[in-house]
């Protein structure tokens, strides 16, 4: 008989980080090894910003994760109707880190 709790697996959620950080820019870039995704907080009419997390990922981590995102992007729409995306904004794209891949 084969042990549910063999898969799972227990996550801890420190409270400095269950708070979370707010982000209205990512910049992804990639080498053939890993995906790095820097979230940041632009402020407007602030010319400046910094990068307030970043998270590197192996490729098939990146590819997993876009497929999650699908997913749940996919049910949030059916529950709560279409998400509008409003005009773009111009954001420069070079915030001193290499040029954007995706």
């Amino acid at each position: 008989m084969e042990n549910k709790d063999q898969n799972q697996i227990n996550i801890e959620l420190p409270e400095d980080i269950a708070d979370g950080e707010y982000a209205n820019l990512a910049i992804i870039t990639h080498s053939n090894q890993e995906f790095v995704l820097d979230f940041v907080r632009l402020a407007p009419g602030v010319p400046k910003a910094k990068v307030k997390s970043r998270i590197i990922l192996t490729p098939q981590h990146a590819k997993r994760l876009m497929q999650a995102l699908n997913e749940n992007v996919r049910k949030f729409e059916q529950m709560h109707g279409e998400i509008k995306e409003f005009d773009q904004i111009a954001y420069p794209m070079n915030f001193g880190t290499p040029t954007t891949q995706a």
